[in-house]
């Protein structure tokens, strides 16, 4: 799997063999996700308030309102408005937003910890949005100012009253210094009415600054996002990739040997065949006791996933042919007596399985005895009436470090590993019925010639 792309089926390997695991991890994810939203992110609600602005507005003037609405002076008056226990302008800031819409139209969001909160927050902030604008829109931001401006408005109205009382009261005659005196009052009657006109024109509330709040911000029914049950699914799912990546990153930098020629090179010695185990008979279940291992069994993590699915083979007789090949080669390979250690790598259980199938089917012929190897300290009986060792492993178990140790292990006890047997499990199909041909029959034909021979 090291140079393959990863393909969707490589995938749903996973997600069919370590089913379990992924389950336990997609509850300890949404556990996660629910001790996240308790901690950290608690539900928020926003509301959202509107305010119109009527008149001709260019977009970037737009952008620039709804920049205020979210300024310090603005949020400031806000919280002064709301005195919340705790919760100054400095945090308020954190929790409004505020954008341009179409239609003239800035939308004042605020969030809080609950609907009235957060709908209260809103209202505040339009009001205090429309009352700051507006101040500054008539050029002042401070409430004397608006008063003076009212007071002069009533004085230019008072003396406008007068400029007339003195016009009708005047000389009716026709005089230079009547007409005269009748014409500068009307000139400050018309100076006093474009005074008037100007100031009428500069009133905010005659301006672009006549805002409006489109009524109460309306109250939230529903948490906004993250949701505690986003956060729950958000974590789940989060735990079961973060699982199915590490499955895939482990494969990847796996050293395990999954190919004859590999596992051949590592130990040094010639390949001699590969030989079936049924995978009802313990398949990759390696025999172990202990809270660990029960732990493991019952997440599923006790069983390879790396590994194809075991193929469909023949019956009995067609897996015994396999063994009964690698005897033959052995005879062929070896002078008599011929009498070989097997040597399995511990915890093998499918190497462990073909080995004693092998020493049956040999009957004697070569004479074989099974001894189990560590791989972490290998070491291998010194050699007594043995012509050498025969290694027995299933593929992809093993790194090429680990087989050239058991290599050095037989070396040192004075064995010359003489050949190299795969085992893999399969799935096993119904016996063969009476009408098939004998195992011996049928072995004559796989190895022609050699009944004479092996009994010489």
């Amino acid at each position: 799997m090291n140079d393959d792309t990863i393909r969707l089926v490589t995938i749903g390997r996973i997600l069919r063999r370590r089913w379990r695991l992924l389950a336990v991890l997609a509850v300890v994810g949404a556990l996660f996700g629910y001790g996240t939203s308790v901690l950290l992110l608690p539900p928020r609600y926003t509301a959202e308030a509107s305010v119109l602005l009527p008149g001709q507005w260019e977009e970037r003037e737009l952008l620039t309102q709804a920049e205020i609405a979210t300024s310090s002076a603005v949020v400031d008056r806000a919280a002064a408005r709301l005195a919340w226990k705790g919760v100054d302008g400095t945090e308020l800031r954190d929790r409004v937003s505020a954008k341009a819409d179409d239609g003239n139209i800035i939308k004042i969001s605020g969030t809080a910890d609950t609907p009235e909160r957060a709908q209260r927050l809103s209202d505040q902030l339009a009001q205090q949005f429309v009352t700051f604008a507006t101040r500054v829109a008539g050029g002042s931001t401070d409430p004397e100012a608006d008063t003076a401006t009212e007071t002069l408005r009533k004085q230019v109205a008072e003396t406008n009253r007068r400029i007339t009382d003195l016009a009708n009261s005047a000389d009716p005659g026709q005089t230079v210094e009547a007409v005269q005196a009748r014409t500068e009052l009307e000139g400050l009657r018309t100076g006093l009415q474009d005074a008037m006109k100007k100031l009428e024109e500069a009133d905010p509330a005659t301006t672009k600054a006549g805002m409006v709040v489109m009524g109460p911000a309306p109250r939230p029914t529903g948490a906004a996002a993250p949701t505690r049950m986003q956060l729950i699914v958000a974590g789940a799912l989060l735990f079961v990739l973060l699982a199915v990546i590490g499955h895939l990153a482990a494969a990847r930098v796996s050293r395990r040997l999954r190919t004859e020629p590999e596992i051949a090179a590592a130990l040094g010695s010639p390949f001699l065949g590969t030989v079936d185990v049924p995978g009802e008979q313990g398949g990759h279940r390696p025999e172990s006791r202990g809270s660990r291992a029960r732990l493991r069994r019952l997440l599923g993590i006790d069983t390879r996933w790396d590994i194809p699915a075991p193929q469909r083979s023949g019956d009995e007789a067609d897996r015994r042919i396999r063994y009964r090949r690698v005897c033959a080669r052995l005879r062929d390979r070896l002078p008599a007596p011929r009498r070989l250690l097997v040597v399995v790598p511990e915890g093998d259980e499918v190497a462990r399985l073909a080995a004693g199938q092998l020493v049956a089917e040999a009957t004697g012929d070569p004479q074989l005895r099974v001894v189990e190897v560590s791989v972490d300290r290998p070491i291998v009986p010194d050699r007594d009436t043995e012509s050498g060792a025969l290694a027995v492993l299933s593929a992809g178990s093993w790194t090429a470090e680990e087989l050239a140790g058991i290599a050095e292990a037989c070396a040192d006890g004075g064995h010359e590993v003489v050949g190299v047997v795969v085992a893999g499990t399969v799935r096993t199909r119904p016996e063969r019925t009476a009408d098939r041909p004998s195992d011996e029959a049928t072995l004559a034909l796989a190895v022609p010639g050699h009944a004479t021979g092996g009994s010489a």
